[in-house]
């Protein structure tokens, strides 16, 4: 199947395009490399020996979408392309709407024109907000505590009226949690811009030397050991995760929700302390104040995606992160070397 991939280029759509090219499908990239990179998809194409057509384009170019479209002709959607910074979406909260709900905006008209109907969107566990209990099932209330989270909500809002609207579309929302590590061949990897937000690639770059220790923040929340807790999921995985929605809608129509993560929840200080087993030795960090928009606790139920799509994650913390130490130990200044 020939499947148009937005934000490609970026960390979980580059792990994403090699799992679709080693499952025979073809890949289209259209990403517009704000926060991605060329690079990553060259890697791709040698660990795959196949080719990837790209464009760089930004979604919101409503004229260079529909050249695109109207030239390859997909026939499926995965859409990542985004931002997803939860701080910085509280401090420009009008970047994030503009960004994310009119670029996707533009996708959704566009594929309707050219009569494309099957479509795997990129959500989010924000969407539970701060959820009351856990682990998390899909049919959870759901509610947002920052302007990222908000967009995914907004987009999953769209799909649903979507659907209702036009019966032809097949549509699986994934709502994924926190994605860390990399491709076993330590070839691609999560490269972002400048400071990284997500706790993982920030230890990573402590260990290698760029950054004097890891910034933890808050350490009073109501956890064991009062860090925040999340539900680490490694990166192949959810790609393949991707894959195996694909492959569903094939034979099942409408619109599905499924939860991506592994059901297990690790503190901050929990990720911190598996590294250390992984390198060998202690990894100095800090505690700061907590962040706006951040919540206590957030892990999954991940049963639903076993049952229906017949996916569940493989990897245990210990090989997230040494997956991720590789990648980091192998590219120092990730793709920019």
């Amino acid at each position: 199947m020939k499947i148009l991939v937005t934000g490609g280029a970026g960390y979980i759509g580059s792990h994403t395009c090699l799992d679709l090219l080693q499952n025979g499908h073809e890949t289209v990239v259209v990403d517009n490399l704000c926060n991605a990179s060329r690079e990553s998809l060259k890697r791709v194409e040698e660990l795959s020996g196949k080719s990837i057509r790209f464009y760089e384009a930004d979604l919101r170019d409503a004229a260079a979408l529909d050249q695109i479209f109207a030239k390859e002709r997909p026939e499926a959607v995965i859409h990542f392309a985004g931002l997803k910074s939860v701080p910085e979406s509280v401090a420009k909260p009008l970047l994030y709407y503009d960004n994310n709900i009119n670029g996707t905006l533009q996708l959704f008209q566009c594929m309707q024109k050219y009569g494309v109907y099957r479509f795997v969107f990129s959500s989010s566990a924000t969407v539970y907000g701060a959820p009351k209990t856990v682990p998390i099932q899909e049919d959870f209330p759901l509610s947002v505590t920052n302007p990222y989270g908000r967009t995914k909500l907004m987009i999953e809002d769209m799909l649903r009226d979507l659907a209702v609207a036009d019966p032809k579309f097949d549509i699986v929302l994934l709502r994924y949690f926190n994605p860390i590590g990399a491709d076993i061949s330590g070839r691609i990897g999560e490269d972002p811009n400048g400071i990284p937000n997500n706790l993982v690639p920030y230890i990573t770059q402590v260990i290698v030397g760029k950054r004097e220790y890891v910034r933890v923040y808050g350490n009073d929340y109501p956890t064991p050991d009062g860090t925040g807790v999340r539900d680490y999921i490694h990166v192949t995985d959810l790609a393949q995760g991707h894959t195996k929605a694909i492959e569903y809608m094939q034979q099942h129509h409408g619109l599905h929700v499924f939860n991506l993560g592994t059901g297990i929840g690790y503190s901050v200080l929990d990720v911190i302390h598996a590294f250390e087993q992984v390198i060998g030795r202690e990894i100095p960090y800090r505690t700061m104040e907590r962040r706006p928009g951040d919540i206590a606790t957030c892990y999954a139920d991940p049963s639903l995606a076993e049952k229906e799509m017949g996916w569940k994650a493989r990897f245990g913390i210990a090989e997230m992160c040494a997956d991720a130490y590789r990648w980091q130990s192998m590219n120092p200044d990730g793709y920019g070397a």
